[in-house]
């Protein structure tokens, strides 16, 4: 944590971010070290292009051939270090405010984030993150450097759930700004609506930019297993409703069901990786999906 950053934050929010990042590096750790060899991980051996040297940069990746012709600095970049710009887009509206266990489906989200970010700048990965709920909130631009995990964690701390969702005008203004393609993460329990998420998305396809999609949701939203008269306290406008839910369960399923399906269908269909994850998983199963879905891009660049 850097001296400018203590001087702003109260101790404990200070104490917050450094238990996420304490979470964080703990999760990716544990993750790269239960893998074995890796497609993803690991030495780059097979060399792709050069970039120009930029500060920070280890020197002893200088190509002084390409200097000794051109009197400038040029980085060799590997295979595994192309195409990595990855924006990460976090849901902080009100819906992201439930959790029926230890985590709100915001605070799952947020170490989703927090991991994967950890991980990004640990392969020397450029991020950033943008947080969103009806309109963006906060931003914390590209970088990859190692001090940038705090800028991303303060971000992601100071940030409380409000408002209602509008992903698809988020989307569009994403797809305006970030002229250069990249790898877009949405992380979000997608209560939105649906014609305009999946308008949004199929923009993002078309400018060239890569996209996964990680879908929160809580248990008791997919399993629905509340017994006895339950109030329910409508988020995002929806208002209140009393109810015994027994009657309710199972039309409540079949419609969940369907929505799901909707979501990873439309997205199969703009080539888009889709997955619930539930807040009650392990944080292994979205490190285990973004690495399958870069393995995947590094598949289809080959071919």
């Amino acid at each position: 944590m850097t001296q400018t950053s203590r001087r702003f934050l109260p101790p404990e929010a200070i104490a917050r971010i450094s238990r996420l990042e304490i979470l964080a590096r703990n999760v990716v750790e544990g993750f790269l070290s239960g893998l074995h060899r890796s497609p993803y991980f690991g030495q780059s051996v097979e060399f792709a292009q050069h970039r120009e040297y930029a500060p920070g940069d280890d020197i002893r990746r200088i190509d002084w051939k390409v200097w000794s012709k051109t009197d400038r600095y040029y980085i060799k970049q590997y295979e595994e270090e192309t195409n990595l710009r990855t924006l990460l887009l976090v849901d902080q509206s009100e819906s992201m405010q439930f959790g029926s266990g230890k985590l709100t489906k915001y605070e799952y989200a947020c170490q989703i984030a927090a991991s994967l970010a950890y991980l990004l700048l640990r392969q020397q990965d450029a991020v950033g993150i943008t947080t969103f709920d009806s309109e963006i909130r906060s931003r914390v631009p590209f970088s990859s450097k190692q001090n940038h995990l705090h800028a991303i964690l303060a971000t992601l701390d100071q940030n409380q759930p409000s408002k209602k969702t509008d992903l698809q005008r988020l989307l569009a203004q994403v797809a305006d700004e970030q002229t250069r393609r990249g790898l877009i993460v949405v992380i979000s329990d997608l209560f939105v609506d649906r014609p305009g998420l999946f308008k949004g998305l199929k923009l993002l396809r078309t400018r060239g930019h890569d996209v996964m999609v990680m879908h929160v949701m809580d248990d008791e939203e997919l399993d629905f297993q509340y017994s006895g008269t339950t109030k329910f306290e409508g988020m995002e406008e929806t208002g209140d409703l009393v109810c015994d839910p027994r009657a309710l369960r199972e039309g409540y399923l079949k419609a969940v069901t369907e929505f799901v399906d909707d979501l990873h269908r439309n997205c199969a269909r703009q080539m888009i990786d889709f997955q619930t994850i539930r807040t009650s998983e392990h944080l292994d199963a979205a490190l285990a999906y973004y690495v399958t879905h870069r393995v995947g891009m590094r598949k289809s660049v080959r071919s």
